[in-house]
């Protein structure tokens, strides 16, 4: 057996740091999305150009250079708009670059998979062990060389500071190709490919007007536009702006809005058209102080929720202070197939539904896996189990953890990250079969909530089991029953009582017969008055 791998401890998941709402613009007139539409166009192909830029630059790009980007820029829109463009553009290049790197590391993972089972023997068994045939070590020994050759094009484009970036995204730029498969004709798609490659979003600036100068919101909903200036003929309002004639009422958050709005302090607004719904949208975003994190003890004072995340629900337990399960698990389903849209609000509705569950319970604490899949979504160790690897791909790890964080904040449900280690496999050796009934049937993904609940309140994932029948008697004493962990000496024996504690014994024959007290009666206690059995439940 190999040696288990150290566990890292449990932690209290930060908070978040930013909000973003969205909202649809309704009633917007023909002249609205005309200028929208001329705006986004304009705007984006600005974008492009400061990007083409900014990735010509690579790593010899510093403030000089970038102050020229943005001097250049200025005549062409405004200095805001700009402004917003440059800041688009880095983190875009930012982002490449971390995806770069995470590519390199995919590629790395790869090639020692691919080199550990190609040293070892053809049909070695192992969980990593040898490949089955001759036929397909030759194939993977093949493709070692293409992982290689892969690995050096990515580290010296890293090295040269060189990153591939789409503005409007490579899958769409890809689609292009297949519109059969798609669904779409060429005139669908140019439509589709011009709205993602738009802009119009620019960032929010204390001390300004409503905290935007460029896409202002007054507190009544009125949005509107700074033109840029080749497009200042358009204004329909003085100092070269453009109102659009419906309003926007913010429903989650308006109040928190309203409050930064009315106090000018800076809010990020970003318009953006939905091709596939034919409406548009005005984001909202603005940065919050991090709140205090709580205690970790003090977050588990009142017990925990234990969730698994799966590739379609959350299985969920609740846990009481001493890390025993508590009443029935609960399933909280969702469906991950279709857009983007729908699977990440199919993924906010499960969190709800569980945060809601959580409060009802009276927790202050939901623990989850600290997953990261950066290296088991290789395919070199999984290669031949596809369907395992689409449903590890398919899962929205960085997402739901992002997700449950902000939302669970809200509530003021503190979230617990654990080692997503042995989970699974712990919980279903020890606690499957305990928590099995017949009215109750309890799953793998049930087992690992309450593993993950019992690693974030520190114990241990093995569940304290009755002694062999030959220990069960009173001379040997039991030790089901557990104490807190700090209570010194509870893993020892009851204390030993004098006299015959079974009803074995005749009437009157027993050191006790004499004590009325210590007989088997109606209204009389079972034990002395000198000790007390501990009336706590199973703990770790």
């Amino acid at each position: 057996m190999g040696e288990l791998r150290s566990i890292a401890a449990p932690f209290v998941v930060s908070g978040p740091s930013g909000v973003a709402v969205r909202t649809r613009l309704k009633y917007l007139t023909s002249d609205d999305e005309k200028v929208l539409r001329l705006i986004g166009a304009y705007l984006g192909s600005l974008a492009s150009r400061d990007l083409k830029a900014r990735c010509r630059d690579g790593l010899e790009h510093s403030g000089d250079m970038w102050a020229v980007r943005k001097r250049e820029l200025t005549p062409a829109s405004s200095s805001r708009w700009a402004g917003s463009i440059t800041k688009a553009t880095h983190d875009q290049w930012a982002l490449a670059r971390r995806c770069q790197s995470a590519h390199l590391h995919n590629l790395e993972a790869g090639i020692r998979t691919v080199e550990a089972r190609l040293a070892l023997p053809v049909g070695q068994k192992g969980a990593l062990g040898g490949y089955r045939s001759r036929r397909e070590w030759h194939a993977k020994s093949r493709r070692l060389r293409v992982l290689q050759d892969r690995l050096a094009s990515a580290r010296a484009d890293r090295e040269a500071g060189i990153v591939h970036v789409v503005r409007g995204g490579k899958q769409l730029a890809r689609t292009r190709h297949h519109l059969d498969a798609a669904q779409l004709t060429e005139s669908g798609w140019r439509g589709r490919w011009e709205a993602e490659r738009w802009f119009c979003q620019a960032d929010g600036e204390s001390g300004k007007r409503y905290g935007n100068e460029t896409i202002r919101v007054s507190p009544d909903g009125e949005v509107s536009i700074k033109l840029p200036t080749p497009l200042t003929h358009l204004a329909n309002a003085p100092h070269g702006r453009y109102v659009l004639a419906g309003r926007i009422v913010f429903a989650h958050r308006g109040g928190e809005w309203a409050d930064r709005v009315a106090a000018y302090r800076a809010i990020a607004y970003r318009i953006h058209y939905d091709i596939g719904r034919d409406r548009w949208y005005l984001t909202a975003s603005w940065q919050i102080p991090p709140t205090s994190t709580l205690p970790i003890e003090a977050a588990l004072a009142h017990g925990v929720v234990g969730v698994d995340m799966n590739a379609d629900h959350l299985a969920a337990w609740r846990l009481d202070p001493h890390g025993n399960p508590t009443g029935n698990p609960r399933r909280f389903s969702y469906d991950l197939t279709g857009t983007a849209e729908h699977r990440d609000a199919q993924v906010r509705h499960a969190l709800t539904r569980l945060l809601h569950w959580a409060r009802t319970c009276g927790v202050k604490a939901i623990a989850v896996e600290d997953l990261d899949f950066a290296a088991e979504r290789t395919r070199e160790k999984h290669g031949r189990r596809k369907h395992f690897r689409r449903l590890i791909s398919g899962m929205p790890t960085s997402k739901l953890r992002a997700r449950l964080a902000s939302m669970a904040d809200r509530t003021g449900i503190a979230v617990i990250a654990v080692d997503p280690a042995y989970t699974s496999k712990w919980g279903a050796q020890h606690w499957q079969k305990p928590l099995t009934a017949k009215t109750r049937k309890t799953t793998r993904h049930d087992v690992a909530a309450v593993a993950i609940g019992r690693r974030a309140q520190g114990h241990p994932i093995r569940r304290r089991t009755a002694p062999p029948p030959a220990h069960r008697s009173d001379e040997q004493g039991h030790r089901t029953v557990q104490a807190r962990p700090g209570i010194p000496g509870r893993e020892g024996t009851r204390p030993r009582i004098p006299g015959p504690r079974t009803r074995s014994v005749p009437p009157g024959r027993g050191a006790n017969a004499g004590n009325q007290n210590a007989q088997h009666r109606p209204g009389r206690s079972a034990e002395h008055e000198t000790w007390q059995q501990d009336s706590l439940p199973l703990s770790p």
